[in-house]
């Protein structure tokens, strides 16, 4: 049997121990990771070869959840029952609120508070709005002629890997399952091996919740053994992917090299933050430290390229770095009162950071302000503003993931994930929100996403959409059937 992990929280918003399985949920039952075969691979191995044995990590799995999705779900279902279960699902997460949260701010570093009113919050509100969903989805009848009935069904995939990444936990769990299982189809779950606390805690639910086993299974492993496993297997059907640009083109490879499986893709950002003159200045720069330094920075739709117009660019300045500074006073221990900036999830993600501001400086941007590790322990940055930048810096160019801003007039990027537009004049906002090349446009606000309202990018930020009505186009196939009722030959 796996092992259990317990951590004990001592803290001033929470106090209690926390149990959680750290194995794989297969099947509605915890099993043993299977991984010998793969550590005597020798290095001269075949990329064959290693394709093979990375599927051999995932088989079991991968049986039981094609037979879930052939006896216990999908079409064999009804979507009432299917909404029941993600509404259980809902009410139990809610009721253990507060362990959610704390296993989330240790997940990641978060602020608690933050954790508790986004994350696990969030997480409760999209599985209920999906749940809403699960007995809506129809097709069409179309008209054609009195001798011919065509009309057209919204199936489900069957099989569907979906693979989260570090940042959102819970909320990209649920963003994947709720949507991919309210229209039928069985999931295999991939956390990322830096965060699986909560994913791991919500497993122990699952059946409790009303899930047939198999259904909804949630497997521990690196991208490079399972992530890859799950993007080549000829079984799986779909893959819904959040994470990088370049891990997204290597599923999109293997998804081509194998059974042609469908693919979606959240990936990375650079989103532009534009003040106009006639901005109310006080709102824009609250809304705009929000959109940026928000979860410390590592958030794909941060507002990383400000753009300021001339007139009010020293005021805005001015008091948006004293907005950061403020922030840096308030830096620390996200379990600590008070605390509004945490630390950085990983050592790597902070070497990743610090690089990114080394290149700033290497590459001749000032740091108005910040542009140091904060504290001598611990994974964190000061938030930083960079000046006198221009396009063909990295740190203009490549999504950093760290508190880490630039003041720039570029305005070209190989991503379109989001814009934040700040204006009192409405025309003025409207005409530059759909002239920008971005899948979502924030005006006098900055990343308040809406479980009803679809969320994604253009260009390299990646295909498809999470959220609202539009998710549920990406976990359907459709049908059509034409039934001849009088045609003669």
């Amino acid at each position: 049997m796996p092992d259990n992990f317990t951590y004990n929280f001592d803290t001033a918003v929470y106090k209690g121990a926390v149990t959680i399985n750290t194995g794989l949920f297969i099947g509605g039952e915890w099993v043993d990771p299977i991984e010998e075969s793969v550590t005597l691979l020798p290095e001269k191995s075949s990329r064959r070869l290693r394709v093979e044995e990375r599927l051999m990590l995932i088989e079991p799995f991968k049986l039981r959840k094609r037979h879930a999705y052939k006896t216990t779900w999908g079409l064999k279902t009804t979507g009432r029952e299917r909404g029941k279960a993600l509404a259980k699902l809902a009410y139990l997460i809610e009721q253990n609120l507060d362990e959610f949260t704390a296993l989330e701010s240790l997940n990641v570093g978060k602020v608690y508070a933050n954790a508790k009113h986004v994350d696990v919050t969030g997480t409760v509100t999209a599985l209920r709005y999906y749940a809403g969903w699960a007995d809506k989805i129809h097709g069409k009848t179309i008209e054609t002629g009195e001798n011919k009935l065509a009309y057209t069904r919204h199936e489900p995939y069957g099989v569907v890997g979906s693979i989260i990444p570090w940042n959102f936990p819970l909320n990209m769990l649920a963003w994947k399952i709720a949507p991919a299982m309210a229209c039928g189809n069985t999931v295999v779950l991939k956390p990322s091996e830096i965060t699986p606390l909560t994913a791991l805690r919500l497993a122990d639910l699952v059946n409790e919740a009303g899930f047939p086993p198999g259904t909804l299974n949630i497997v521990n492993g690196y991208g490079s053994s399972v992530g890859q496993a799950i993007s080549e297997h000829m079984q799986i059907d779909k893959v819904a992917f959040t994470g990088s640009t370049l891990t997204g083109r290597r599923i999109m490879k293997a998804a081509g090299d194998s059974n042609l499986k469908a693919v979606t893709l959240e990936l990375g950002g650079k989103s532009p933050t534009i003040i106009f003159d006639d901005a109310d200045l006080e709102q824009a720069i609250k809304w705009t430290c929000m959109g940026l330094f928000f979860n410390m920075g590592q958030v794909c739709t941060a507002g990383s390229r400000i753009f300021v117009q001339e007139g009010v660019y020293d005021k805005f300045l001015e008091h948006f770095t004293a907005a950061a500074k403020g922030l840096a006073e308030k830096t620390g221990d996200p379990f600590a009162s008070g605390t509004q900036h945490g630390p950085l999830v990983s050592q790597t993600q902070f070497d990743r950071v610090m690089s990114y501001i080394k290149s700033g400086k290497e590459e001749g941007a000032t740091v108005h302000t910040g542009g140091e590790r904060h504290g001598d322990k611990g994974f964190f940055v000061q938030p930083t503003i960079f000046t006198d930048a221009h396009p063909g810096m990295k740190i203009v160019q490549e999504e950093i993931f760290g508190p880490v801003e630039v003041i720039e007039q570029a305005n070209d990027t190989i991503y379109g994930l989001a814009s934040h537009i700040f204006s009192e004049n409405t025309g003025r906002a409207i005409r530059v929100a759909h002239a920008l090349e971005s899948g979502m446009v924030w005006v006098n606000c900055a990343n308040t996403v809406e479980v009803n309202v679809p969320f994604g990018g253009y260009k390299q930020s990646g295909n498809g959409r999470e959220l609202g009505e539009y998710a549920l186009e990406t976990y359907t196939q459709v049908k059509a059937v034409h039934i001849n009722i009088g045609q003669k030959l």
